[in-house]
């Protein structure tokens, strides 16, 4: 079993029947909709509601048979499962590369237990060093958010498809991705020098809609990693 199935397995095990449960997107989230689906189906999990964090989840649920329901209806989420790009020794996440940073957000905030999975390479010593920070921009003067994003240390560029053109979130807004590097030209990834601080910025500034940095919400990381699984709890 590959790493990213044996994180989605351990985090399978939380679930109980009768909870709402947030369903992340991306491909590790992906394996645990899917597992999610075939303990449904063979009645291992029964009375099992989800809340997508995509238009994508929602699909590969609605083909998995799981049945869906919404925030308005619940207000609260029993467990929420969801992936991370970077995962620091705080247990603070970036988050956002599978495009749909802003519903996993407004989600997972709801969630009595927010639960990580990740293969031990998105473990880092410190958030920006892997990639790039993607932040949702409306596309009104896109050009004037994207200038001001590169006021800030990084090198901010708008995330294009292969068509080389703009990707379009569930949202109907843009997406740019920022890199912190360091000085030169080698284009090294340094780091974001205080996360807390970036995201306050970004929470503030008109035309920035939200921004990858989960900062003080996941309460358990599951890594999978070549010497078995670890369960990384929050501490504070």
């Amino acid at each position: 079993m590959n790493l990213k199935l044996q994180a989605a397995q351990q985090a399978l095990d939380l679930v109980q029947n009768g909870m709402v449960v947030g369903l992340g997107s991306g491909s590790t989230a992906s394996l645990f909709v899917s597992m999610l689906g075939e303990s449904l189906r063979t009645g291992r999990l029964f009375d099992i509601v989800g809340i997508a964090t995509s238009q994508t989840t929602a699909d590969l649920a609605h083909s998995l048979d799981i049945p869906l329901t919404s925030l308005a209806e619940h207000s609260t989420i029993d467990l929420a499962v969801d992936g991370a790009d970077e995962v620091d020794p705080n247990l603070d996440l970036i988050k956002g590369l599978g495009k749909a940073l802003l519903r996993e957000k407004m989600v997972e905030v709801h969630a009595r237990r927010f639960v990580v999975i990740v293969d031990e390479s998105k473990l880092v010593p410190k958030l920006g060093t892997r990639d790039a920070l993607p932040v949702e921009i409306v596309q009104f003067e896109w050009q004037a958010s994207l200038r001001w994003l590169n006021t800030l240390g990084c090198r901010a560029e708008l995330w294009r498809n292969e068509l080389s053109e703009p990707y379009v979130t569930d949202n109907g807004n843009y997406l740019a991705r920022c890199w912190f590097e360091g000085p030169g030209s080698e284009r090294v990834l340094s780091g974001i020098l205080d996360p807390a601080l970036l995201a306050r910025q970004l929470a503030d500034f008109p035309g920035i809609v939200e921004h990858g940095l989960f900062l003080g919400m996941a309460n358990q990381v599951i890594v999978a990693g070549t010497n078995g699984i670890r369960i990384l709890e929050r501490t504070e």
